[in-house]
């Protein structure tokens, strides 16, 4: 195929839907460039790429920049419960190095407000200087399809929401050597409790 049909190709009508390659990045804006830059570095492991204390775009992997922080000073606080997006997830390549995370931060004074096994994964809420909540998460499950049958089960069905966990006892049933399916397994709602008394503001 000449490179001119292929370019027709591309455009042709009967393609259907073309979806994304990937998510590639999040800008926030604030009026504290410093505590946000500083954070977000601490955080996700970050580099900056560029700052000129306006801008500055940070990366964690191979990608030019996975976040942006834009200098707009006198910004409005955020409403707490106000439209928008709730969190932005980031996932680790497994429990330990999620384990480690949590560990490194509260060595620096920056806490999970909200840990919480899902299902499909062991999740850690977190909240930036201007409250935005970012999740350090881990997947329950090794394949994606194993994953997306859990989540289509009635369990699932159930609970949406998930069960909170005490991140420091799992940090010791892990240290211990706990098998890995036993620590990322689920556990039932305690008694008496409901998915919605698992939410965490």
């Amino acid at each position: 195929m000449s490179e001119r049909d292929a370019r027709k190709a591309k455009l042709s009508a009967d393609r259907g839907r073309v979806v994304p390659v990937q998510l590639a990045h999040i800008v926030r804006r604030t009026s504290r460039f410093d505590a946000m830059l500083d954070w977000y570095q601490q955080v996700l492991g970050a580099s900056v790429v560029h700052s000129d204390g306006m801008l500055a775009f940070l990366t964690y992997d191979h990608e030019h920049h996975r976040i942006a922080i834009a200098q707009i000073p006198g910004l409005d606080e955020q409403a707490p419960m106000a439209a928008g997006t709730d969190h932005v997830a980031f996932t680790f390549a497994d429990l330990g190095d999620l384990l480690y995370t949590y560990i490194r931060l509260r060595g620096q004074g920056i806490a999970p407000y909200w840990c919480i096994n899902h299902g499909p994964t062991t999740s850690m809420y977190y909240k930036d200087p201007d409250g935005s909540r970012v999740e350090l998460q881990v997947d329950n499950y090794p394949t994606p399809e194993e994953t997306n049958r859990w989540m289509r089960s009635g369990e699932f069905a159930a609970n949406p929401i998930g069960v909170v966990f005490d991140p420091d006892e799992l940090v010791r049933r892990y240290e211990v050597g706990e098998p890995m399916t036993s620590l990322v397994a689920r556990p039932p709602l305690p008694e008496g409790m409901t998915p919605f008394q698992m939410l965490r503001f």
